[in-house]
Formats: C-alpha cells, sequence, structure tokens
C-alpha cells in the first residue's frame, strides 16, 4: 500500500534542513525523533490517499491491483493504521519542541486534505508538492524551535520539484481523468503541454537551490551539489515524451529517489567540511 520511496523523497531535503539548522550534525535524539515524524506523516499521508481514492482506483486500470481495491486490505485496516500513524507523528512532534506540537495538527491537516484536491483544481500537482515541501521548515523548526524565512527557499524548491515530477506522472492518466472528470494538468493542456510545464518546474526549482547556496554561504560542493541535480532532472525528462511514457516508473521513483539523496550527500559534505556553524 505504501512504498518505501514515497517516505525518501522528501527525507533527504528534510535532513539538509536539519543540517542548516544544526551547523552541522543535530543530535541523534533530534534526528531519529525528525525521522519518525517523517515517517509517519507521509505513512499516514498515502494511506488517507488510498482509502479516499479507493473506488477511483478499482475503475482504473493501472491502480486496480493496490491493496484495498484488490481486497488485499480492508478499509477499516486503513483507517486504523491511518488513525495510528497520526497519533505517532503528534507524539513525535511533541518530543521534539513546543512549536512542533503546536504545528502538528496543522501539518497533518495539509498532507491529509491534499487527497481532494484533484476533484477540484488542476494544481493539485503542486499541493502534493507543498505537502513535501513543508517537510525541510518542520525541520528547521524541529532542530530551532523557530521559523527562519531562508528555509522557506527549500520549502519552494522541493514544491516545484515534486509538482513538476507529479505532472509528469499524470501523464499516464490524462484519458482516466478526462473520463472520470478528474482534474489534472495534463488533462487539462495534453501531455505536451503538461511536460513543458513540468520542465518549467523543475528549471524554478534549480534556481531557488542555487539561491540557497547563496544565502546560506555555502560553498563549491553544495553548488556542485545543486549542478548535479540539474544534470539529473535533464536526464529525467530524456526518459519520457508526448509518445512514449513506457519508462515513467524509472522516472518518478528511480531518479527523483536518486535526485534527493545526491543533493543531500553534496550539501552534508559541505557544510561538514567546511565546518560551518551558526547559519
Amino acid at each position: 500500500m505504501i512504498k518505501w520511496e514515497h517516505s525518501v523523497f522528501a527525507l533527504p531535503f528534510a535532513l539538509c534542513a536539519a543540517m542548516l539548522a544544526a551547523g552541522g550534525m543535530p543530535s541523534a535524539p533530534k534526528l531519529g525523533w525528525i525521522l519518525l515524524c517523517m515517517v509517519s506523516a507521509r505513512s499516514a499521508a498515502m494511506a488517507f490517499n488510498r482509502l479516499v481514492d479507493a473506488r477511483i482506483d478499482a475503475d482504473n486500470p493501472r491502480t486496480a491491483t493496490r491493496a484495498l481495491p484488490a481486497g488485499a486490505l480492508s478499509r477499516n485496516f486503513v483507517l486504523l493504521f491511518v488513525v495510528a500513524s497520526c497519533a505517532i507523528f503528534v507524539a513525535s512532534a511533541a518530543q521534539l519542541n513546543r512549536l512542533t506540537l503546536y504545528l502538528s495538527p496543522v501539518a497533518l491537516a495539509v498532507v491529509l486534505l491534499y487527497s481532494f484536491t484533484k476533484r477540484f483544481t488542476r494544481w493539485s500537482h503542486l499541493v502534493l508538492g507543498f505537502t513535501l515541501g513543508i517537510a525541510p521548515a518542520a525541520s528547521w523548526i524541529a532542530v530551532r524551535g523557530s521559523l527562519d524565512a531562508r528555509i522557506l527557499i527549500l520549502t519552494a524548491a522541493v514544491t516545484c520539484w515534486v509538482g513538476g515530477f507529479d505532472v509528469l506522472y499524470a501523464c499516464q492518466d490524462v484519458d482516466f481523468d478526462r473520463a472520470y472528470g478528474l482534474n489534472s494538468i495534463p488533462q487539462a493542456y495534453g501531455i505536451g503541454s503538461a511536460l513543458w510545464l513540468a520542465r518549467g518546474l523543475h528549471l524554478l526549482m534549480l534556481g531557488l537551490l542555487f539561491g540557497l547556496v547563496v544565502v546560506f554561504a555555502l560553498g563549491k560542493i553544495a553548488l556542485a551539489g545543486v549542478l548535479a541535480v540539474g544534470f539529473l532532472l535533464a536526464y529525467e525528462h530524456s526518459l519520457v515524451s508526448p509518445r512514449d511514457l513506457s519508462r515513467m516508473n524509472a522516472a518518478f521513483f528511480t531518479m527523483n529517489g536518486v535526485i534527493a539523496v545526491v543533493f543531500l550527500a553534496f550539501i552534508a559534505v559541505d557544510i561538514l567540511a567546511r565546518g560551518r556553524h551558526g547559519f
């Protein structure tokens, strides 16, 4: 029902933010609670999405084999899983600081309510992007106990990144979405235009990552990381075209997981090598 890749997407960016906030490696307990928050929130969001979309998934040939429509799991079990994941998230947030606890219901509302957006707006891709984009800001708050506007650059970058690759992924369902009355960028503008919009969002992401390097006065290693992300994004887009979407899973799951981990590796090395403190 839930793929590990779904947590890998946002987690490296959250860890980047935690390292920027700490000026190095945060304490092991802090990292542990952040990790538990990330996995539990993402698990709750994905399970809730499967619950809300169970009937749609059953009617879509591409998703009919998912756990709920296939009968591998019951609705009651999935609902219990959502409630348990939400409880773990709030309890974990409470271990970090008071502000993370106070904001935990807001974070849950954002990640859960996304599931309804494709019913009324074609821009649901950006809403999904924002649900993952809040992870870096949340990690900064987890470490510092307050929010710094500079980390919102990373929030915006992740929002554009996820929004862009979700537009790519939605190209697979363009015919189904039109027949079912669901909203998406490919459904509204066609696959060709959707691919160009995804490229534009990813170019904007790169610009924001360059801005992040500047505002935090990071070094050449971090800059090289942004360039590496740019090359990987270019390769990701080379895997799909309006006439051939057969390599979508490679573009969506494999490449985006690689992009997130590569960016974390470069940022972490830059911070640790330069001995930065007090960003």
